[in-house]
């Protein structure tokens, strides 16, 4: 994570995202730009965040590691979200990982520096709260659809959402547990989309041959919704 000390582009990502519709206090001149590189973290897992950070562009995984050492895929973040808002509030919460799929540009501000003043903006919470309530539906369909549409359209969808230039490489146990389903199931359907020309295997993931066979699967189960690209 690196800071970059450039107006015209802050002000740009400020604008494109409606940052500063998110606070009744004025937060702009110690709002910070922060670059982050993809497979970098943006939080660190057990490390409480210096920063809220707000993802103005590029996309995020959120994940935990279990008591037995396994790792939990939990959530995912596009732009426009807030990052770290749960530490801000609770102080006692175990920070969980936040890695950037792609790269990735925040908006920060320093935690510390505003947390008083944060909890108090009653624009800031009520957008907070409307965030987090999206989070939370969006976690309800996800499991709707673990329950009502075969793998290999969720499977799609899951390519497509974490595929960087093209290339998936997510680890199948973690994505196994992710979807709910066994190892074996996961590799059966990965060895169809390979079979089909839809992927093919690589040293360091599976290359994405076939996109729109990947769209067309990920639009059954949503056919108005935007399709992760």
């Amino acid at each position: 994570m690196k800071e970059i000390h450039n107006e015209n582009l802050k002000s740009q990502l400020i604008k494109n995202s409606d940052y500063q519709h998110k606070f009744s206090l004025d937060v702009m001149q110690e709002t910070r730009l922060l670059h982050i590189m993809a497979g970098d973290y943006i939080v660190k897992e057990g490390e409480r965040p210096f920063h809220l950070f707000y993802l103005a562009r590029g996309r995020a995984k959120l994940y935990a590691t279990l008591a037995n050492g396994r790792i939990s895929l939990i959530d995912f973040f596009g732009p426009n979200c807030f990052i770290g808002e749960i530490e801000l509030i609770d102080q006692q919460h175990e920070s969980r990982a936040v890695q950037a799929i792609e790269e990735c540009w925040c908006l920060a501000l320093p935690a510390k520096q505003y947390r008083t003043q944060l909890l108090n903006d009653t624009v800031f919470l009520r957008d907070l709260c409307m965030s987090l309530t999206q989070k939370n539906y969006r976690n309800i369909v996800s499991l709707t659809r673990n329950q009502s549409f075969p793998l290999v359209n969720r499977l799609a969808a899951f390519i497509l959402l974490t595929q960087h230039s093209d290339l998936y490489n997510e680890r199948h146990t973690q994505v196994a547990e992710y979807m709910g389903v066994s190892y074996r199931h996961l590799l059966f359907v990965i060895a169809q989309f390979v079979e089909e020309g839809s992927l093919t295997k690589q040293n360091s993931g599976y290359a994405i041959k076939n996109k729109e066979a990947f769209i067309t699967l990920a639009r059954e189960m949503e056919p108005e919704g935007v399709i992760p690209l």
